[in-house]
């Protein structure tokens, strides 16, 4: 018997990547677009669709219970940045239930653990189930080894050898998902800014082509949200700033789009390499 299945979703194409899984699943769609950032596409593959502010989740609990939703996936970009605006409160008019959480648990503390369990907990007292937003999309995880037909060179095989152990460090902290290396150097780590940002930051600080991107999540990531993504828009960044390696968590990063990723990577002579609980440099996998 099918489901009914929300997506809260915010920008990009991932969305519209969650809400095809679920179709093809065999369960049904209702889509809850976050004013100002869901993507267009979304909405002709939802059985039912609404709109909702950032910070209206009572209007989240309302429509999804309205179309008998009791689980949903939130999933997309909003910016982490807007919780640090100081006229965030006149900007998004948050409703009784965003304003308990913030003042419960956020005000002090936005950490993005932190954010999702307040969220989480908040949507299950509507009765609604956050689940792991990668379960309809296994077919976008990187996987372990080279991935596409250039393996990493002696040099960018020292470079993520090098980055991948402070990458894990820096990922449980919770200070970013990505850092850039460059001759066993680290010249940038991401932290609200996102990864598009870090790239261009990177090719600012590193005119010389030749680093490499790592980028994964912790090994207790909720994956209910936040899961790093790489898209076709990383690789065309990577290509502009003169990147030549991306390194990525095997079954912790979601390559959106994961062919047209591939063929793009190869098409610009960038290397892409999963990595598992170990280091593996080797060819095989993906």
């Amino acid at each position: 018997m099918s489901e009914i299945i929300g997506v809260i979703a915010g920008q990009g194409r991932l969305p519209v990547a969650v809400a095809e899984g679920i179709r093809a699943s065999g369960n049904k769609v209702c889509g809850i677009g976050l004013s100002g950032h869901y993507p267009p596409e979304l909405v002709p593959l939802c059985d039912a669709f609404h709109t909702a502010g950032v910070f209206r989740l009572g209007r989240w609990v309302r429509k999804l219970q309205s179309e008998g939703a009791r689980k949903a996936i939130v999933v997309g970009r909003v910016e982490k940045r807007r919780m640090h605006d100081p006229m965030r409160l006149f900007r998004q008019i948050p409703d009784f239930r965003a304003a308990v959480i913030w003042y419960r648990h956020l005000r002090h503390d936005k950490r993005s653990s932190v954010v999702l369990g307040a969220l989480a907990d908040e949507l299950e007292r509507g009765g609604i189930t956050l689940i792991d937003s990668t379960t309809y999309i296994p077919e976008h995880m990187a996987t372990s080894g080279v991935m596409t037909r250039r393996a990493p060179t002696p040099a960018e095989r020292a470079d993520l050898e090098f980055g991948w152990r402070i990458l894990k460090d820096t990922v449980e902290l919770e200070i970013g998902q990505a850092i850039t290396v460059r001759e066993r150097d680290v010249i940038g780590v991401e932290a609200v800014e996102g990864t598009d940002r870090l790239i261009e930051r990177t090719g600012e600080l590193c005119p010389r082509k030749g680093w490499t991107l790592l980028k994964t999540a912790s090994d207790g990531h909720d994956m209910r949200s936040d899961v790093p993504t790489i898209g076709l828009n990383t690789i065309e960044k990577m290509v502009k700033h003169g990147a030549t390696c991306l390194t990525v968590g095997a079954g912790r990063v979601i390559l959106l789009d994961k062919p047209r990723v591939l063929e793009a990577a190869d098409k610009a002579g960038i290397t892409i390499v999963g990595v598992g609980d170990g280091i593996d440099t080797g060819t095989d996998g993906g």
